[in-house]
Formats: structure tokens, C-alpha cells, sequence
């Protein structure tokens, strides 16, 4: 069959994963000597699909039958005809009626798309571990991170495999505003009891997104205690992720807290700079871009944080690249960046610190360790002053940064304060450093 040979074709040129996961499923609906018409199994799948690899599938196309175009629709679904339950709806024998209850999935929310770092790999090795049923860091997991760092994706993610893996899972993944909107639901509807039973009886898997969202919810928060507490006494997998630590969550009951961090408790940082880098050469990459690496470096020392403002910049790039039919140059970089960060590029702690591990090729480890060398401590110094004169951070904050306590962060900047107007080789080399931070 012409679609096979396509196919054949493609494998050679893609990696394993990702023609196993967006080529392989894709069903040949209709062919002749002009057009060929490939199905998906759902809209985002096939948007995908239609976006990073449609042009390389006509090429093929081309080249294997001459074919002249090629076409990508959504497939239909019919349901499974089978045994017949009691309200007509047509399900597998042996299966739960039960259907599993899933957010909407982002295509490209998977493992193989997750770039992994110091600042999130216990998160993204506890995510994988449960999605392939291994126990290995337990039954439950609470993350937390601020907005932008990867928890949906890793959820998501968890979905995407098990549902590849094991579709029988009865899997639940929902938001917390969505289970509290449905708890209300169903006690105006008097049905509490099949509200419970889908949670407790029919769900081997529960993830639950921005528990953070439950604050002063108590009826909310005792019904989810209770799921939660059935679901992971009787070894079922849970995630549930918040913008907050659990120490920090307001409003939220004592023995809820309690029950969600039972298991492991992860916190998912911001991503280092040579993550940063990588996620942004891999966006790049993925939206036909030049990887240039100084425009690269540029974009990782100036954006910290919110990976989606990363995807925001490389979008706009991108736009401005089709638009003057040019690569992008590092002004084009620059207007792009500083039209979503402001005028000036935003300047963190965490950025100052990359950056003097850089310049002397110290590690972030070494800048946190208690070494008392000259090549460490002059370094950790000029960090603390930096970070001090260009961020917001108290004293403390500063300190906890380099594993330290304020007063030897207020002794760091004075030192370097007098060095700077006692040596001409200091005062040009903070200068120097300043210059590369408003750069």
C-alpha cells in the first residue's frame, strides 16, 4: 500500500519516538494518482501534526507516487460494539461503565518534550515513575512551582503515556475548581453517592491541578481528604499539583494538608541557565528557526522563569522572520523580548548567579558550598553585591541564594564596596559585569 511505503520513508527519517507517536497512528482514508487523505484520531492531534511534520509527509508523498497533495482530517469515532449496558450506552465486557474523566491535552504536553534540569528532574523522574506504575518514589506526589515551569506539562504528560500504555487505566485528571464545581453539582442533584463512587470505586489513577485554588473550601477540602484518603491507603496513583508550597497553603485544613503530602513533596525551580538555553534551542528548532547560539545566549541570560514567555518570544521571532523574509539577528531578538519584558530585560538573582558562575567558571554548587578558596569566595562576593544592586531581595534572601545568613552577605558587599575603590582591577571588572547584565 502507497501510505506504507510513505510511511516506510518517514521512519527512516524521524526519530523512533517521534514517528511512533505522530506518524504510526495516522490511517491512509483515501488515495488515487493526485490527492492522498490521512486521518487523525482528534483535532489537536492533527493540529500538530499539520503544523511540524504535513510539509515533510508531501515531500515523501512526492517522492515515492509523484502524488500532488496531501490532505489531513479529523477521523470518525464510532463506539465499540459490544456488550450493551442497562442505559443503552454501548461498552467493552469486563470494563467499567464509569468513563475516564481528562482535561483537554496540549499534543506536545509529553516526556519527550520536557526539558529536563537540575531545577526540575526529581518532579519529572516521580512523574514518570507513577505513569509507568513503578512505586519507586511511592504512590503520591504533590508539586508545586510558580506559573510557567512545567507542572501541567508533566501532568499532562502522565496522561498522555498512560492513556498510550494502558488505556484500560480509569483514569480521573481535572482541575480543582472543576471538582469543586462538580461537587456542588451533584448535591444540588442529591447524587453525592455516585459523586463519591467515581472517585473511590472506579479510579485507579486522580490527578488533580491548582490545589492551591481550594483555599476556604472546607466542604471541598474534607470530600477530596476523603478520596484522597481511600485512593492512597489502597496504593492508587495521585498527583496534585499547586502554585504554592504546602507550608504556605492558606485556609486549608490541617488534616488535608496532611493527607496531601503523605507522599513526595517536590518543588519545580526556576530552570538554570543552561536549561533555559536548551528549551529555548528546542523551541527554536521546533518552529523551523536558526539556532544561532549567541541569539540563543541572549534569550537564556534575558528571560528567566515563565517558560511560556519563552514561547511567547520565539512565536514573535518567528512572526517577525516570515514577515521581512529574513533570519532573525539579535535585534530582531531584542525588540521582540523587550516588547514583552518592557524597556529594560528583567534582571533576577538567579540570572546575576549564572552569570558570575560563567565569568569564573564556578559552579552554582561551588557558589553554595561552604569553600573558603579565593576562586570561590571572591565570586560569591561579587554575586552578593551584584544581586543586592539590581534585584528587590532582602538581605536573607540574598543569603539563602549562596547557603548563607544576611550578616555575611552585608560583610560581602562592604568588602567588595572597598575593593571597588581601592583597586582599579575590581572596580573595572564589577563594571565589566554590569555592563553584560544591562546588555
Amino acid at each position: 500500500m502507497l501510505w506504507n511505503t510513505i510511511k516506510t520513508s518517514l521512519h527512516a527519517s524521524l526519530p523512533e519516538s517521534e514517528f511512533g507517536l505522530w506518524i504510526k497512528p495516522l490511517e491512509c482514508r483515501r488515495q488515487d494518482d493526485q490527492v492522498l487523505e490521512l486521518a487523525g484520531p482528534d483535532r489537536f492531534f492533527c493540529a500538530w501534526v499539520e503544523d511540524r511534520y504535513l510539509e515533510l509527509i508531501r515531500a515523501k508523498a512526492r517522492e515515492v507516487a509523484a502524488i500532488a497533495d496531501v490532505r489531513l482530517e479529523v477521523a470518525a469515532q464510532p463506539p465499540l460494539k459490544s456488550e450493551r449496558d442497562k442505559g443503552g450506552q454501548l461498552r467493552l465486557p469486563g470494563v467499567s461503565n464509569v468513563a475516564p474523566r481528562y482535561r483537554s491535552l496540549h499534543p506536545a504536553y509529553t516526556f519527550d518534550q520536557f526539558m529536563v534540569g537540575e531545577s526540575n528532574i526529581l518532579a519529572r523522574s516521580a512523574c514518570q515513575a507513577l505513569a509507568s506504575g513503578d512505586s519507586t518514589f511511592g504512590h503520591c506526589l504533590f508539586m508545586n512551582s510558580s506559573t510557567g515551569l512545567g507542572k501541567s506539562h508533566l501532568t499532562q504528560a502522565v496522561v498522555h503515556q498512560v492513556l498510550r500504555s494502558a488505556p484500560s487505566t480509569r483514569l480521573q485528571y481535572l482541575t480543582a475548581q472543576q471538582f469543586s464545581a462538580e461537587m456542588v453539582k451533584s448535591i444540588r442533584a442529591n447524587s453525592m453517592e455516585q459523586f463519591s463512587k467515581r472517585y473511590v470505586n472506579d479510579c485507579d489513577m486522580l490527578l488533580v491541578e491548582d490545589v492551591h485554588t481550594l483555599t476556604g473550601k472546607n466542604k471541598t477540602q474534607e470530600e477530596l481528604n476523603t478520596i484522597l484518603d481511600y485512593l492512597i491507603k489502597s496504593g492508587r496513583r495521585v498527583i496534585l499539583t499547586s502554585a504554592l508550597a504546602p507550608t504556605k497553603l492558606a485556609g486549608i485544613d490541617e488534616d488535608f494538608r496532611s493527607r496531601m503530602t503523605s507522599g513526595l513533596v517536590t518543588g519545580i525551580q526556576s530552570p538554570d541557565y543552561e536549561t533555559r538555553a536548551r528549551i529555548i534551542r528546542h523551541k527554536m528548532q521546533s518552529h523551523g528557526l536558526e539556532t544561532d547560539e549567541d541569539l540563543v545566549g541572549f534569550m537564556a541570560e534575558s528571560m528567566q522563569g515563565d517558560i511560556r514567555r519563552m514561547e511567547s518570544a520565539i512565536i514573535g521571532i518567528k512572526a517577525k522572520c516570515c514577515l521581512h523574509k529574513a533570519p532573525p539577528d539579535l535585534s530582531m531578538v531584542r525588540e521582540v523580548i523587550c516588547g514583552l519584558l518592557g524597556n529594560s530585560v528583567e534582571i533576577s538573582g538567579e540570572a546575576i548567579r549564572d552569570l558570575i558562575g560563567r565569568q569564573f567558571r564556578v559552579s552554582v554548587e561551588d557558589l553554595r558550598s561552604r569553600s573558603r578558596k579565593r576562586s570561590v569566595t571572591f565570586p560569591r562576593q561579587i554575586a552578593m553585591y551584584l544581586t543586592r544592586k539590581y534585584t528587590d531581595k532582602s538581605l536573607a534572601d540574598i543569603g539563602s541564594m549562596y547557603n548563607r545568613d544576611h550578616s555575611t552577605v552585608l560583610y560581602a558587599i562592604k568588602a567588595i564596596t572597598k575593593d571597588m575603590s581601592q583597586r582599579t582591577a575590581v572596580r573595572e571588572q564589577v563594571e565589566l559585569l554590569c555592563a553584560k547584565l544591562k546588555k
